[in-house]
């Protein structure tokens, strides 16, 4: 039987994610390499107590949380959303507000009044967090964070004539990312910030759902170059394929 992983809508893709869920959302640097549609709809959705695990969360203090203001006036999606409608409990990030503090992004909100818990990592440390629970890695050293409040509580050692703190490796029940293309077997081909984190995200998830501009068939003309698949499509398990011309990144 030919194999069809093929999801019919973004609502569809979501729906049986339940309270509590813990979810990776790819992307790097801006929007454009957001899953933006998968996360608009786990907003509508409703899903609570989520632990959101990111790059960069929020990237923009004034960012609309809806489809759009106007026809012509799309606006940038970020995980604040879910803090926004009260959704999330925890996120575990690199980038948690953008570089202004007028206004307060929702994040920082739900931080101040108690809401939610924000977990700070250090960039290379959580790419090698999500990597190494891809790998089956269950645990490992690094210099990154020794002698700051990242390395509160957390197991040093020494090896050789440095310190380094002992990192655990971090998984989710989902995986939202973004890729250029799909196959309908499930294999990927990335473009420009898409790639830095949803390959790793993509291992390390039990379900990868993966938002894409197209599908193809594997055998048709158009299938992916074997040279170009950035994931296999044994880590991904249902795709969505975005409308043609949609506004949002």
């Amino acid at each position: 039987m030919p194999i069809n992983k093929v999801v019919e809508s973004f609502e569809a893709a979501v729906a049986d994610i339940p309270d509590g869920a813990s979810i990776m959302i790819g992307g790097f640097g801006g929007a454009g390499g957001q899953p933006t549609r998968l996360m608009l709809a786990l907003r509508d959705q409703g899903a609570k107590d989520l632990t959101i695990i990111g790059n960069v969360a929020g990237i923009s203090a004034t960012t609309y949380y809806g489809w759009r203001e106007g026809p012509d006036d799309p606006k940038p999606v970020d995980q604040g959303m879910f803090f926004a409608s009260g959704q999330a409990r925890k996120i575990i990030c690199s980038f948690p507000v953008p570089g202004t503090t007028n206004p307060l992004s929702e994040i920082e909100k739900a931080w101040r009044d108690g809401s939610a818990e924000v977990d700070i990592v250090p960039q290379g440390t959580l790419i090698e967090r999500i990597r190494a629970a891809g790998a089956g890695i269950p645990a490992f050293y690094t210099p990154t964070g020794v002698g700051t409040p990242v390395a509160e509580g957390k197991e040093h050692r020494e090896f050789g004539d440095r310190s380094y703190l002992l990192e655990h490796a971090l998984s989710a029940d989902y995986a939202f990312i973004r890729a250029q293309k799909a196959d309908t077997h499930g294999n990927l081909q990335y473009v420009g910030t898409s790639r830095a984190f949803s390959p790793a995200m993509a291992t390390a998830a039990k379900v990868t759902i993966a938002e894409v501009d197209q599908v193809v068939d594997p055998a048709g003309p158009d299938g992916i170059d074997a040279e170009r698949v950035g994931t296999i499509g044994a880590y991904v398990n249902r795709i969505v394929q975005r409308v043609p011309g949609d506004p949002y990144p």
